[in-house]
């Protein structure tokens, strides 16, 4: 049974050499949703998320939403274990595979069939599990005999199906997504949410942080609002939340 429990989680991290320079200390303050605490010498601190508890379980389907820097992408990184809590307890039951940053553990150098092995063991696979997934990317990608070739080679929009079948190939329990679908032409993106709604329906706990109403009610059953790294309200999605309210997006 997948689980995933935050109790009083808070993230901080420190902005060096912004006290001396109040231009700078001012563009920090606008352009990051978290809170500046009090200077300590020439380090400023900046609290991304504060007091954040939650309670995640199977069925769950979570859309994060709030305005640019309201700390969305901080939590997901903080469930996915990328970033550690710097106050209270985060724990996890269940494999977390994650669709965001893109590209991580890519060689450019590399085959396309070269870098599902490489991509797809960096996100949890055996290699034994990174070759079976090979055929559904074939198929996903249809990048054909691209796959045999350096990835240096590919277009913008060949290199975002090969990302995208590689990240969307594992089976979660847990799912974390930072919105990408809006990436490519037109066949792609349908393609893209096709595949998304697949992957969605086999893991047991969803957390999708997303501007897009169409896609909260097309995979979201619960919708929790942050605004400057803390939550403000969390209700189900029945309620038909407001996205496009001030505080929203």
């Amino acid at each position: 049974m997948a689980r995933m429990d935050l109790d009083g989680v808070g993230v901080a991290y420190p902005i060096y050499n912004a006290a001396s320079k109040s231009l700078r200390k001012h563009l920090v303050r606008i352009g990051t949703g978290g809170l500046i605490k009090a200077d300590r010498g020439h380090v400023a601190t900046v609290q991304a998320l504060s007091d954040i508890t939650l309670r995640l379980g199977d069925g769950d389907r979570i859309g994060l939403i709030g305005h640019n820097g309201s700390g969305k992408t901080t939590l997901l990184r903080t469930m996915a274990g990328i970033f550690r809590p710097t106050s209270g307890r985060l724990s996890v039951a269940g494999r977390i595979s994650t669709v965001f940053g893109l590209g991580a553990g890519m060689d450019p150098e590399l085959t396309g069939y070269e870098n599902i092995i490489r991509m797809a063991m960096l996100l949890g696979a055996t290699h034994a599990e990174a070759q079976a997934v090979i055929p559904g990317i074939e198929e996903f990608s249809e990048l054909g005999g691209f796959l045999t070739m350096p990835v240096r080679t590919y277009s913008a929009g060949m290199t975002t199906r090969l990302l995208f079948g590689v990240a969307t190939a594992t089976h979660p329990e847990i799912l974390l997504v930072d919105e990408v679908i809006g990436a490519g032409d037109a066949e792609f993106q349908a393609k893209a949410r096709k595949r998304m709604g697949e992957f969605v329906a086999k893991a047991s706990i969803l957390v999708l942080a997303s501007h897009s109403a169409e896609l909260m009610q097309s995979f979201c059953n619960r919708i929790i609002r942050l605004e400057h790294g803390r939550i403000v309200s969390d209700e189900m999605i029945a309620n038909s939340v407001d996205l496009a309210s001030p505080s929203g997006p």
